[in-house]
C-alpha cells in the first residue's frame, strides 16, 4: 500500500508549524525577551521556570531540532523512498511523550500556562496521530503481501 500524498502533505505543514512555534520561542530565549501570551496568562512564568532548560539547552531549541528533523524527512520523503516517512513516523512518539511531560509540568507544577507550549503540545500530538496513521499502513501493507505469499 502507498503511504497517500496529502498525509505527507499533512505532516509537512503541521511539522513546519511546530518548528516555526518553537524556533519563534529559542529566538526570544536567546533575545532576553518573553514573547506575550495571548489566550493565557502564564507565557512569562513557563518560559522563565527552571523547566525551561535541560542540561543548558532551551527546551524550545529542542523542539526546533526535533520538528525540524520530521520536516526534513517528510521532504525527502516526497523525492525518494516512502520508507523515509516512514521513519519520521516513528519518532513521533517521543515527541508526544514529551509534550506530555511539558503540559504536566505547566499544569500541576507551574501551574501556569503557556500559550505557545500549548501549541507544540498540540503540533507534536497530531503528528504522533499522522505517525500511527502511516504506521498502520506500514503494517497493513506487510499484512497483505504475507497473504498474497502464503496464497
Amino acid at each position: 500500500m502507498k503511504i497517500p500524498n496529502w498525509l505527507i502533505f499533512t505532516f509537512l505543514a503541521v511539522s513546519f508549524l511546530g518548528f516555526l512555534d518553537a524556533t519563534y520561542l529559542t529566538a526570544q530565549h536567546y533575545l532576553g525577551t518573553i514573547p506575550p501570551c495571548v489566550i493565557t496568562t502564564g507565557c512569562e512564568t513557563v518560559l522563565t521556570s527552571e523547566h525551561s532548560i535541560i542540561f543548558g539547552i532551551p527546551t524550545a531549541l529542542l523542539g526546533s531540532f526535533y520538528y525540524l528533523l520530521l520536516f526534513l524527512l517528510a521532504v525527502f520523503s516526497l523525492d525518494m523512498k516512502r520508507g523515509i516517512i516512514r521513519f519520521a513516523a516513528f519518532l513521533t512518539p517521543m515527541g508526544f511523550l514529551a509534550s506530555l511531560y511539558f503540559v504536566y509540568l505547566q499544569l500541576f507544577i507551574i501551574e501556569e500556562i503557556c500559550t505557545y507550549c500549548m501549541v507544540s503540545a498540540a503540533t507534536s500530538t497530531i503528528l504522533f496521530v499522522l505517525g500511527l496513521f502511516i504506521i498502520i499502513n506500514l503494517f497493513q501493507s506487510k499484512t497483505s503481501f504475507q497473504n498474497i505469499n502464503n496464497q
